[in-house]
């Protein structure tokens, strides 16, 4: 088990990692964040004031290959992640990488690839964080045969109407986002955890707004869908439905259902609610506190590096899986197929 003090550097401060992964890793002793380099010199010597950071970097690369670090946490957009977690690997750093994992599922690979090399050094993905509380109380569900046969999955996300004098937000940039559409990923990360992966992928997207500003002014193409629904096989032999949209106003809150050949399991506002067969309606169940899950990923992170436990949360093989669902997406719609997972190739 190693005893070294931890070194954090960090590539790309934004909110989630000003709001969690900073003071999340700062509260935990023996643990140093000494270093951060942001889009900006400005913006990277705010949050070094902020959080007491001794070092500042102009050069993500300068930052990964200082000799002031020992793990790497990169918190940038997308169009990042690859080559930072590569470079952090390649200078033997452990790596915490936001979610998504990538731009695409060749990205995703190449990643994993580069973790599987050096399996001394911990990998992991920011988790889908939304189900965390009822994970463990679902899993222990299914596996109680609570539903029977797993039938069928279905998980709406949306509630927004459609704002088409928004601007370009990173999320709606091909350069910066690659194929990663809205919350899709996330949410079909977590239906991963209760039933596991999907074998074939059929879907139709639309974008409405053709065209929004971007930061300088300039208007730039929007590639990326604001409402799309997907079908596909899943490998224990239920179906998957998934509804995520921009689009959907007044639809309430997002939600998902497990449905059984002897029950149904719904998830909405961080509860859980089940029936069975011969009840008149669903109720909601109890999360016994020793299931009860939360956000732990900087703690998981650090005890992954001691050797203390193994990355859950998620690992880079679960964020392969997450990145080729959404290639195959992206490819189903402009292909107009049924698309198979694993994916064949990633291009």
């Amino acid at each position: 088990m190693s005893t070294e003090p931890i070194r954090v550097g960090i590539v790309g401060a934004g909110a989630n990692t000003t709001s969690k992964h900073i003071p999340g890793l700062q509260a935990i002793e023996g643990v140093q964040v000494v270093s951060v380099c942001n889009r900006s010199r400005a913006s990277s010597e705010r949050v070094a004031r902020e959080f007491g950071i001794p070092t500042v970097y102009d050069n993500w690369l300068e930052l990964v290959n200082a000799p002031d670090t020992n793990a790497i946490v990169i918190g940038t957009w997308p169009y990042m992640h690859c080559r930072v977690t590569l470079a952090a690997l390649a200078a033997d750093k452990h790596v915490m990488c936001e979610a998504r994992m990538a731009m695409n599922a060749a990205e995703a690979h190449r990643m994993r690839d580069a973790a599987r090399a050096k399996p001394y050094l911990v990998a992991q993905i920011v988790p889908s964080p939304m189900t965390l509380r009822v994970d463990r109380t679902i899993q222990r569900l299914l596996a109680e045969g609570y539903l029977g046969d797993v039938l069928a999955v279905e998980v709406r996300a949306g509630g927004s109407f459609l704002d088409p004098d928004a601007p370009l937000h990173w999320r709606h940039d091909f350069d910066l986002s690659g194929f990663n559409t809205m919350s899709m990923g996330i949410w079909y990360e977590a239906v991963m955890r209760w039933v596991g992966e999907a074998t074939r992928v059929t879907a139709m997207g639309k974008t409405y707004v053709k065209m929004r500003k971007a930061a300088d002014g300039r208007l730039k193409a929007v590639r990326i869908p604001e409402h799309i629904d997907v079908v596909a096989d899943m490998a224990c032999g239920a179906q998957l439905h998934m509804q995520i949209s921009s689009v959907t106003g007044l639809a309430g809150g997002p939600e998902v259902f497990l449905f059984g050949s002897q029950g149904t399991l719904r998830f909405a506002d961080n509860r859980l609610f089940g029936g069975r067969k011969g009840d008149s309606q669903l109720q909601e169940i109890p999360i016994p506190p020793e299931e009860a899950g939360g956000w732990r990923v900087e703690e998981e992170f650090v005890n992954a590096i001691r050797g203390q436990e193994v990355i859950t949360h998620t690992s880079f093989e679960d964020g392969v899986k997450y990145m080729e669902f959404t290639e195959a997406v992206a490819r189903s719609m402009a292909e107009g197929r049924a698309i198979p997972l694993p994916l064949a190739t990633a291009s």
